[in-house]
């Protein structure tokens, strides 16, 4: 178990906190029982603008971002996504989050990677949306305060967090959910109905459940985990609470009620180089001013809770086809309640077989393979690969060269300008049910 923490942060702090220089710094995640979503979740953008997704996201330009940054949270708050009136989980999708958030990167190495929240992408739903709920409940059944918990400091900001996610659930996806304000018996109630679970959830306007009650009733509305921390009177941020079923690598009951810094002691350089630069960020991060990030990692199963390569040995190899192996990303979405002041980093993981990447992916696998081999070798090891690369390394060249054969690429292409290919529709792999 003891490496499973360390190569969790070697995600989150090397690559994350790389990125976000704030805090990739805890998330990764995974334990399921039954297929999981081999859904290519992220073949094209979601049904939210995609002019707005490419500024936002690609460009990193956000006139409303900016605008909160100088004029301060207090006087302007994070906008309600733009409705979707005609929304479908049959026909669901995220954005592709390889193509987002600058996920894969060349040169990989420690540095910012985190864009501006366009405030329609704060939660997205995918095909998956039904087996998402299902798994999420079976492992919060199994593990209980493992997964889901919240310390006392952090009750009021459990309850503070439903508030905001009903209210986006219900103004971004009306098909699927209904806002329940209603007065009854001279009180006013608030409250969330899903359509496609038939749950109704409600309370005095207000007074929304609290602590594990209020997290258990998120856990029923999105795909996301969701990691709480605070500043404490010491100026450190510490990890209170959250739901966090699909770690992948790493478990809550771990983390609660530490410091970032005691959090990564085992990850190299991060508290000599990393520390005070990501507090000093989340410390300073404005309700109005959330803002995301992406990691990845290679995974050889879809057990969202508790990968298989998590739990190997020391020298473990994995014995996974290279194939069907899964490119795992987590899209991280941080935000500042603007009541409790707690900071929120919400997770939504997305895995993606790597057929399915040689397949709609131009240079991709290319990109991949010289990440593994151009990349430090302390952080490679992190990421697990000496437990797969030697068998995916041929693989991926191979792939290279049939996206060459199929008309994708010329091969002589910077890989790590793969964004700049358009890629046809029809060689896009549509997300795929899970049973």
């Amino acid at each position: 178990m003891e490496r499973v923490v360390n190569v969790a942060y070697h995600l989150f702090c090397v690559e994350a906190v790389v990125g976000l220089a704030l805090l990739g710094l805890l998330y990764t995640w995974t334990r399921m029982g039954p297929p999981k979503t081999d859904e290519s979740h992220s073949t094209s953008p979601s049904p939210t603008s995609k002019k707005e997704d490419l500024q936002v996201n690609q460009r990193g330009g956000n006139g409303f971002y900016h605008a909160s940054k100088s004029q301060g949270a207090a006087s302007i708050p994070f906008p309600l996504p733009e409705p979707l009136p005609d929304f479908s989980l049959e026909t669901a999708r995220t954005r592709d989050y390889v193509y987002v958030n600058k996920t894969l990167r060349y040169p990989y190495y420690q540095t910012m990677s985190h864009q501006p929240l366009s405030p329609n992408n704060w939660i997205e739903l995918s095909a998956s949306y039904r087996w998402y709920l299902a798994e999420k409940k079976r492992v919060i059944e199994e593990q209980g305060k493992v997964v889901i918990d919240s310390l006392p400091e952090n009750d009021a900001a459990c309850g503070e967090l439903l508030e905001l996610v009903v209210e986006f659930m219900t103004t971004r996806y009306p098909t699927l959910f209904d806002r329940l304000l209603v007065t009854q018996d001279n009180k006013e109630l608030d409250g969330i109905y899903s359509h496609v679970t038939g749950e109704r959830y409600q309370w005095v306007k207000g007074c929304p459940p609290e602590g594990v009650e209020g997290l258990g009733i998120v856990s029923r509305l999105t795909e996301n985990d969701f990691l709480m921390a605070r500043e404490r009177d010491d100026g450190h941020i510490y990890f209170v609470g959250g739901l966090v079923a699909f770690p992948g690598f790493y478990l809550l009951s771990e983390k609660i009620g530490k410091s970032m810094h005691d959090v990564h002691l085992r990850v190299p350089q991060f508290n000599q180089k990393l520390l005070v630069s990501v507090e000093r960020t989340l410390k300073r991060m404005e309700p109005n001013a959330p803002f995301e990030r992406s990691s990845w990692e290679i995974v050889d199963d879809n057990n969202l809770f508790f990968h298989n390569i998590a739990q190997l040995p020391e020298e473990g190899k994995c014995t996974t086809s290279p194939g069907d192996l899964y490119l795992r990303i987590d899209r991280q979405a941080f935000r500042k309640l603007p009541r409790s002041k707690a900071i929120i980093f919400a997770v939504h993981p997305i895995i993606k077989k790597m057929r399915d990447i040689r397949e709609d992916s131009p240079l991709v696998p290319a990109l991949l393979a010289k990440i593994h081999e151009e990349s430090s070798e302390d952080l490679m090891k992190f990421k697990v690969s000496p437990a797969y690369y030697a068998e995916l390394k041929p693989w991926l060249e191979e792939a290279t060269k049939d996206q060459i054969s199929r008309g994708l690429i010329r091969g002589d292409e910077d890989p790590q300008n793969f964004r700049d290919i358009t890629r046809p529709t029809e060689i896009l792999v549509p997300p795929v049910s899970v049973p």
